[in-house]
């Protein structure tokens, strides 16, 4: 079961939850297309994960030390955009949450497809 304590498993479950709010704000933002003074939300997680990771490598002695806590340990962040892009102060571009939100769902399908792989071949390892 060490398959499931690896980092790249853990990793790959951090990265399904910060798709997951992601996800959550471009509906947040396109549900409110329409709202007067709405901020378009967006989240950030990558510049945080690589910040975190980068911190917990020990490049003298080359031993990585602490990426699975920086890996669980990384907040997924929301932020409200300042800018606003219509009239009445709405800042929502529906045509770019509309592309944020197909890339989201192939980001997640590919996730999703590695975690599967990953049980499939636990699964075939276990059957043997």
């Amino acid at each position: 079961m060490e398959i499931f304590a690896s980092n790249s498993f853990a990793m790959m479950q951090r990265s399904l939850e910060f798709l997951w709010s992601k996800q959550s704000c471009i509906l947040d933002n396109i549900a409110n297309v329409e709202t007067p003074g709405y901020k378009t939300k967006y989240v950030t997680f990558e510049e945080s994960l690589r910040s975190a990771i980068l911190s917990s490598l020990d490049v003298e002695s080359g031993r990585v030390s602490g990426v699975r806590e920086a890996i669980e340990e990384t907040p997924i962040v929301r932020h409200e955009a300042q800018e606003s892009t219509r009239m009445d102060d709405n800042g929502v571009n529906i045509t770019e949450q509309s592309v944020e939100l197909a890339r989201n769902a192939y980001q997640m399908q590919y996730v999703m497809q590695s975690i599967n792989n990953d049980i499939s071949t636990l699964r075939t390892v276990i059957r043997r």
